[in-house]
């Protein structure tokens, strides 16, 4: 077998390099969105022009206060941040037990395999060789557990306060143009996108050269070790969506029940109860949520890749050029996303609405282009020409350029699921049309190619590829948000409806865009739970997963089950935390005087409490169905039953997330539709207040928990579920099957 051309030495320089640049990037665009002020500036000049735009305040045109609005606007963004920040830290101090209870599980599980011994035991895949004792692999992946869980949290809260730091100040330069407003949103997403692919490549990188010091020549040990990381960054996502989910819906619906549809006032009014808790959702489930979902994918992606390398011909040669090329990949990614980055802030400008979109669309696909060309370098310096990779007991012998096409079928595949998705959420398009018009009455292929070139490896870098481009998947993510908010801080500080415009066009942008970071989320989570799976079946020794067998059969019956029953639990979730929100903001419009008419002001706090209790309630049993369900099933049933739960989950899961998402955004922009009146067909719905609309108002309210709770969370079902399993697969696979033993 051939060597690669990439020495060791680079790629312990390269890596840590670029997750270095990416960090340094972030906190660049970092600074110049700080430098948009809170305080209203009296002294320079108000008309100079700056990059092609005029300067000049809407405020001063129109003869409107601007040091009132400026105030006005940095007291909602407080109030926006600390609802947020408070609800994070509540929820944080419950996770944290979790944590704390399930990485002695971990430790205790694992240690147990072979009775809490300290000597070396035979190894797995090759009988002839000793590796680490079990207890090791049982401390190391409790340590690795906690560190991905860290993250994950720190990823999450981080693009929490990056969201919440951007929001007002978007709001602001909205009064100078549509395109400064654009660039404070978007460059605010770039903060939370780079900092989070390159704490997690770091944080990674560094974890495996600190394992290696004890490790060695055991890799085998080491990177079964490392999947640890994986489940600590996907349990704090599942808690993060699903508690985060429930927020913002159950906000979002109460004030869109009793505010547009009873009361008949605009979204986001500020005589609406709801309103600051709404907001607040935005950042807790789109951003946090968001943000530890997507890093739980990439190290999910990331550890599998490693696992199978482990025991390939890269594990077994010690090549660690090889080894690390899902890193290498990873860390391409981040440069190929920082120039993607300077196309949307810097070379190509926005000069009016019909821009925002394409600018956006533009991102994906040339990042898409780019990230091609750099997977290609990255394949043929940092791999042999041939080598092999461990396939079901048996390596099968595998060329460079094969692992290319799988990275690439990934990569394309992500970009071609976005667009799919887009057609079907947009409404510039015919489903989301005959949605609209309803009212009057009231990723196969992929997984083929890329196991056909590279076994269970070549899933894992695919979804990989789908992920290299994760900067900038979550800038486009975050923008989102960051926009909608704007146009709440807009519509709450009253300012002219021609800044709400502007936010409102960013914001419908940010909608479409959403809902393809969503196809993105859910086609990686198919390929890296089908890669998870592959290391476990072959952790666990198993040799083929028969249907036929009935152990397997029952699994597969219970595993295609459980999204059916998640998604029940958190849509009844939501719907019970909402209708503790309608009832508060009915009883704030009924009780207090003065509140219809604007002379007086809800009581904001009450509800961002409400929603805060009943998320944290609400989260906990959907979560333990999830985590509980791996364990409770391969220690009573063993590793056969767990494979049948792990591919029924994995394919209802899928379809039923896709359905959630496609359903919810179609449904939302069915809404939007109607409200914009941009053509012929929606102004005959229309217009805000009329009967379609109000219809389409009460499908949206059932859309949106869908779209923004059960199906994001499912992603998280299906890969925790298999990850889960991988580490515990020692476990199973010693002492697991209990009722069949008796």
């Amino acid at each position: 077998m051939a060597t690669a051309l990439l020495s060791d030495l680079a790629t312990e320089i390269i890596i840590p390099v670029c997750a270095v640049i990416g960090i340094l990037f972030s906190l660049i665009q970092w600074a110049l969105v700080s430098r948009v002020k809170l305080t209203p500036d009296r002294n320079g000049p108000s008309n100079s022009t700056n990059n092609g735009f005029n300067d000049s305040l809407i405020e001063e045109e129109e003869g409107i206060n601007e040091h009132n609005v400026v105030v006005k606007c940095s007291e909602i963004q407080n109030a926006i941040s600390e609802g947020a920040t408070s609800f994070l830290f509540t929820e944080y101090q419950y996770v944290g037990i979790f944590m704390v209870v399930f990485a002695i599980l971990i430790f205790l599980f694992l240690g147990s395999v072979e009775g809490f011994s300290t000597k070396s035991q035979q190894c797995t895949y090759d009988i002839h060789k000793t590796c680490k004792p079990a207890l090791a692999t049982a401390l190391f992946s409790t340590v690795s557990f906690l560190l991905g869980a860290i993250t994950s949290v720190l990823s999450g809260f981080i693009g929490m306060k990056i969201a919440t730091y951007a929001n007002t100040r978007t709001t602001l330069e909205a009064r100078k143009s549509v395109g400064k407003a654009f660039i404070i949103a978007f460059r605010s997403g770039a903060v939370m996108g780079f900092l989070l692919a390159a704490n997690g490549l770091l944080v990674l990188y560094i974890t495996i050269n600190l394992f290696k010091l004890y490790y060695g020549d055991d890799w085998e040990g080491l990177f079964e070790a490392i999947t640890g990381y994986g489940l600590g960054g996907s349990s704090m996502a599942l808690f993060g969506r699903v508690g985060g989910g429930i927020y913002t819906k159950a906000a979002d619906v109460g004030a869109d029940l009793v505010g547009k549809v009873e009361r008949n006032i605009p979204e986001d009014d500020p005589r609406n109860p709801a309103v600051i808790a709404d907001n607040v959702g935005d950042n807790v489930g789109d951003i946090a949520g968001m943000g530890s979902d997507l890093f739980g994918s990439y190290a999910e992606s990331s550890c599998a890749a490693l696992v199978v390398a482990s025991i390939s011909s890269f594990g077994i040669n010690h090549e660690f050029t090889a080894m690390c090329y899902p890193l290498l990949v990873s860390s391409i990614g981040i440069l190929v996303c920082l120039i993607t980055t300077l196309f949307a802030t810097d070379f190509y400008e926005i000069k009016g609405v019909k821009d925002i979109e394409p600018s956006l669309k533009y991102q994906l696909i040339i990042s898409t282009v780019l990230m091609t060309i750099g997977v290609a370098i990255v394949s043929f310096i940092a791999l042999p020409s041939s080598f092999t990779i461990f396939n079901f007991g048996v390596q099968k012998v595998v060329h460079n350029w094969q692992l290319f096409l799988c990275v690439c079928v990934g990569l394309w595949a992500g970009l071609i699921i976005g667009f799919v998705t887009e057609y079907y959420t947009s409404n510039a398009y015919s489903p989301v049309q005959d949605v609209a018009d309803s009212c009057r009455t009231g990723a196969a292929t992929n997984h083929f190619l890329s196991f056909s070139f590279a076994a269970m490896y070549g899933i894992a870098v695919a979804a990989l590829g789908m992920l290299s481009t994760i900067a900038t998947g979550l800038a486009i993510d975050a923008y989102g948000p960051i926009s909608d908010n704007a146009g709440g801080i807009a519509e709450m500080a009253g300012m002219s409806h021609r800044i709400r415009e502007r936010t409102d066009a960013l914001d419908a942008a940010g909608n479409t865009t959403a809902a393809i970071g969503k196809g993105f989320a859910i086609g990686s989570a198919a390929l890296v739970s089908l890669a998870l799976f592959g290391a476990f079946v072959s952790r666990a020794g198993i040799q083929t997963v028969d249907v036929l067998t009935p152990k397997v059969f029952i699994g597969l019956i219970v595993g295609a089950m459980l999204p059916y029953w998640f998604s029940a639990m958190t849509m009844k979730s939501v719907g019970s935390a909402a209708l503790k929100m309608v009832e508060e903001v009915r009883r704030q419009f009924n009780t207090i005087p003065g509140l219809m008419e604007g002379l007086a002001k809800p009581d904001y706090a009450t509800c961002v409490k409400i929603s805060t209790d009943a998320s944290i309630k609400e989260m906990i049993p959907p979560g333990a169905l999830v985590m509980l369900t791996p364990l409770i099933v391969g220690t009573l049933f063993g590793v056969e039953t767990l494979s049948g739960v792990l591919a029924g989950s994995l394919v209802s899961g899928v379809q039923v997330a896709i359905s959630a998402s496609n359903t919810g955004g179609a449904w939302d922009n069915a809404k939007k539709y109607i409200e914009a009146g941009a053509s012929e067909h929606a102004r005959t719905l229309g217009p805000k207040g009329s009967e379609p609309h109000k219809a389409a108002v009460i499908g949206d309210t059932i859309g949106d928990p869908l779209k923004d709770t059960s199906g994001p969370s499912l992603n998280i079902l299906i890969k925790l579920m298999a990850v889960e399993s991988l580490v515990f697969a020692p476990f199973f696979a010693a002492h697991g099957g209990l009722l069949f033993k008796l």
